[in-house]
């Protein structure tokens, strides 16, 4: 897997993430917020399988 999640965009997945599970874990939101666990692995593995269907990357890595 070739890295697609730049460095602002992987800050936000993992915070976003977080936070969805914290307000399921406490009730806050119900169930739906486990849904944090898809923002939180692509954050974490720096890879997104949505982007290279879109043609497109948030990592700065350039090809030499």
């Amino acid at each position: 897997m070739i890295s697609n999640v730049g460095g602002i965009d992987r800050i936000a997945r993992i915070t976003l993430g977080l936070v969805l599970i914290v307000l399921a874990v406490t009730g806050t939101i119900g169930a739906w917020g486990w849904i944090g666990l898809v923002p939180l692995a692509t954050g974490l593995t720096r890879f997104c399988p949505l982007y290279p269907m879109l043609g497109y990357s948030s990592c700065p890595i350039t090809k030499d």
